[in-house]
């Protein structure tokens, strides 16, 4: 008997929760996002397999989607729906006997098990779902999170058959010649950075002196690097409920924003919106977050650390405007979002 990381990904969330309401759908290119009308402005959310195959991704504008894939079926999303139907997903992992569950989201979870056979567990798990859900999932097992959330991607359709063990036995076969990018927490920036460095591959990110890095890129970031690269992660799994670290609204604009003050208003309307929740919720907010999407279509954000925590809806709204100003352009605006940060729990 040993310890093990387990990390459950449901494939293609959304769109399967769809499918499930229309069976007629099923084996059709199907993308929930927005209002479900790709003629107006607003993102992909999630793509089924079929649409990803026409090169449709999450994050893409509808209207992009609707050029690679005409024939798709575009369907508003119903986020509420979605939280009820992962609500039954956690539970099912939360039955099986002797494991751990710690909730990442809607449609992923680490369990932690002492098991002498980690793959018929993962075959056990993707059984359960399957028979109280009628939803598919994948497993990554793993010695620590990092390489189990890792394995998932090895286990997923199309890449695996839907169960992948990595771990420090096979990590350098497995891992030392990708892109740093496939690492779990090192984004395009920071392969950038890295790259400047000479370092493109996880094997050299391994390699890398902890010291040099820390000295060059921070003193905790650095080495973290580093780590990631060594495929060091934590360990142990702990159940502790799921608890969002945030709660954000967004605005997608259907004729731009060209006057800055509506900007400003759009801004303080949103913010007072998140502000009236995280008070219900009795969380109130230590950082504000505020998103500009800029036409065409990039985006940038601006966060600052508030003076005092707060669900107060006019400080928050102020908090939120004093950000907005941080934004040098003055470009029209299609897409305008806040978000308020909790602190940990």
């Amino acid at each position: 008997m040993a310890y093990w990381v387990l990390h459950v990904d449901l494939d293609q969330f959304l769109a399967a929760v769809e499918v499930l309401r229309r069976p007629e759908l099923a084996g059709r290119p199907v993308v929930v996002g927005g209002k479900g009308d790709p003629t107006q402005r607003a993102v992909v959310a999630t793509a089924s397999y079929e649409a990803r195959a026409f090169g449709v991704r999450s994050g893409m504008p509808l209207r992009t989607a609707a050029k690679r894939c005409p024939d798709a079926v575009f369907l508003p999303a119903d986020n509420a729906h979605y939280e009820e139907v992962s609500e039954e997903v956690m539970a099912t992992l939360r039955d099986r006997p002797g494991v751990v569950v710690e909730v990442m989201g809607w449609d992923e979870a680490f369990v932690g098990a002492e098991t002498g056979d980690p793959e018929a567990l993962a075959a056990a798990i993707r059984s359960d779902v399957l028979e109280r859900t009628r939803l598919r999932c994948c497993v990554g097992i793993g010695d620590n999170m990092l390489r189990a959330k890792l394995a998932t991607g090895f286990a997923k359709p199309g890449a695996g058959e839907g169960v992948y063990r990595l771990t420090a036995a096979n990590w350098a076969e497995v891992m030392h010649h990708r892109d740093t990018r496939a690492l779990w927490g090192i984004g395009a920036k920071t392969a950038r950075k890295l790259a400047e460095r000479g370092i493109t591959t996880v094997g050299e990110l391994a390699a890398a002196d902890p010291a040099a890095l820390a000295a060059e890129l921070g003193p905790a970031l650095g080495p973290w690097y580093v780590q990631l690269g060594r495929g060091i992660g934590r360990v142990v799994v702990e159940g502790t409920p799921w608890v969002p670290r945030s709660r954000s609204h967004e605005t997608t604009f259907q004729e731009n924003l060209t006057e800055w003050e509506d900007v400003r208003i759009e801004v303080a309307a949103l913010a007072r919106r998140v502000a009236a929740e995280i008070a219900g919720a009795g969380r109130p907010a230590v950082r504000v977050a505020v998103k500009v999407r800029f036409a065409p279509f990039s985006t940038s954000t601006r966060s600052a650390t508030l003076d005092a925590p707060t669900t107060d809806a006019e400080r928050f709204a102020a908090a939120a405007l004093d950000v907005l100003e941080r934004f040098p352009s003055r470009r029209a605006v299609r897409l305008l979002g806040v978000r308020a940060e909790f602190a940990p729990v």
